[in-house]
């Protein structure tokens, strides 16, 4: 719309509505390594809301959490008072280790649970099995537990949760698949959201994908490292400042912010 004012076309200006003061938001932290000898590692700890309030004037501190190398555990992830916890690292031959979400349980002849999920956060790793070939536990994810060890097939690792935070469909936190150590057992697949497939005898465990806190393969691969995204309508104000190199895009009537280094962010 446009007025027509002493011979000049005048365009009709909207200003920002000032700084937000709540925002939703995504905290996704690093996934958990798998075992070396089996376990599949857990996810890392997820944790999403909106109405989240946040302050002017003050840095806000945003942590990427590390994912772990083979056994060992994920690094939390924060935004401002949001801490999400580093996923479950997958042990030799003993109960997988609890975390955002649980490692699962490597191979042996004596009867292992998964690590325990972190509520609100993530769920247990699965068990493994105490009959030749031993198959491990899968990791947990944030949307579902990781399977139990039976038969001769390890334990895939639970499902992720799907978010469309960026205005796309895009899954997290998924848990590594458990792996496979005797000949005649079979290893299985990471879940959806980033989670590393178990290895085998002659290869190790696939590596959970960067960015999304899958849970590393059971085997020893590495646990993928955490994320955080914001966002607000896009009818507020910029932030005045940002650290850490925020990606910053425009979807479905909202600015998002999103972080795979740590920062901070002022509004």
């Amino acid at each position: 719309m446009s007025n027509l004012l002493g011979g000049y076309l005048s365009a009709t200006f909207n200003p920002l509505s000032g700084a937000p003061t709540t925002v939703e938001y995504l905290v996704v932290a690093g996934g958990g390594g798998g075992g070396s000898d089996g376990g599949g590692g857990g996810a890392g700890g997820l944790q999403q809301a909106s109405n989240f309030a946040v302050a002017t004037g003050s840095a806000i501190t945003v942590t990427i959490g590390a994912g772990g190398a083979g056994g060992v555990q994920g690094s939390d992830s924060v935004f401002s008072s949001i801490t999400s916890l580093g996923g479950g690292k997958g042990n030799t031959n003993v109960a997988g280790s609890s975390g955002g979400s649980g490692a699962g349980a490597g191979p042996n002849g004596t009867s292992y649970s998964g690590g325990a999920g972190t509520s609100g956060q993530g769920f247990a790793g699965g068990s493994n099995n105490t009959t030749a070939p031993y198959p491990s536990g899968g990791g947990g994810g944030a949307g579902s537990v990781g399977l139990n060890g039976t038969g001769s097939i390890s334990g895939a690792g639970g499902t992720g949760v799907c978010s469309t935070i960026t205005g796309q469909r895009v899954f997290y936190a998924g848990g590594g698949g458990g792996a496979f150590t005797t000949e005649g057992a079979s290893a299985s697949a990471g879940g959806a959201g980033g989670g590393g497939a178990g290895g085998a005898v002659a290869f190790g465990g696939v590596s959970g994908t960067a960015n999304t806190g899958g849970g590393g393969g059971g085997r020893a691969g590495a646990g993928g490292s955490g994320i955080v995204i914001i966002r607000y309508p896009a009818s507020q104000s910029a932030p005045t400042a940002t650290t850490g190199s925020p990606q910053i895009n425009f979807a479905d009537g909202y600015q998002i912010y999103t972080w795979t280094s740590s920062g901070t962010v002022t509004f």
